[in-house]
């Protein structure tokens, strides 16, 4: 009988539940697995957005400097603009005359101008010219009726150079008017009379500034090429 008393005392003594302490303990570590897992899944959260907002960047970087290299390869030359700079700068504006081709329709001429737009870099396209009427009103008039196309955001400032032979990278379009009036006296040369008017510019090197980036980002681009 004593034996079976000692057992059940036992038993009932090894059936009990936790102590005060134990659970305070038990609650502790818990809330500290829940802390640090918390801030590992906070970092990965944002390590992933920081990945995603980087690649979503270099894509718009991509596809706005892709049209400039493609609008810069396909620009008109000095004497196709009608004695004008093909390519000119003026602030915070690039403007580019180029070769349009439109399928079944003889070759035109465009004006696109880069602009800064309430933060955002806008490619407006004049309409194909198909005179030199049209081309002087777009190359000094209003970007008014032409079409714009948002090309990169949270830009707060867009310039460029230009490279002439003989003078080097340069913003002033003195130099570039001064290259144009050389060519156009050097085809009055008899040697050279059935010559080509060379090209004034024949480099454009683009910077961007955006409040993404911690430097400004610089692209060179050959002219006509």
């Amino acid at each position: 009988m004593k034996t079976t008393a000692r057992c059940e005392r036992r038993r009932r003594f090894g059936a009990r539940g936790f102590t005060l302490i134990e659970l305070l303990v038990a609650i502790a570590i818990l809330a500290v697995i829940a802390v640090l897992s918390w801030r590992g899944l906070d970092q990965i959260i944002r390590g992933r957005t920081a990945i995603t907002n980087a690649m979503e960047d270099e894509r718009v970087f991509a596809q706005l400097f892709d049209q400039m290299r493609i609008d810069a390869r396909q620009a008109a030359s000095d004497d196709e603009a009608g004695g004008e700079a093909a390519i000119s700068v003026s602030g915070n504006t690039l403007q580019i005359v180029r070769h349009m081709v439109l399928p079944g329709a003889a070759p035109r001429l465009q004006v696109v101008r880069y602009q800064i737009s309430t933060g955002h870099v806008v490619r407006y396209a004049s309409p194909p010219l198909g005179n030199a009427g049209e081309l002087r009103r777009a190359l000094h008039g209003s970007d008014e009726g032409w079409s714009g196309v948002p090309l990169m955001g949270g830009v707060g400032a867009i310039s460029a150079r230009l490279y002439v032979p003989r003078v080097g990278w340069t913003t002033q379009m003195d130099d570039v008017q001064s290259a144009i009036i050389e060519g156009v006296n050097n085809l009055k040369v008899p040697q050279l009379g059935n010559a080509p008017l060379p090209r004034a510019v024949t480099g454009l090197e683009v910077s961007i500034g955006a409040t993404s980036l911690a430097r400004p980002i610089k692209r060179v681009f050959l002219v006509g090429e």
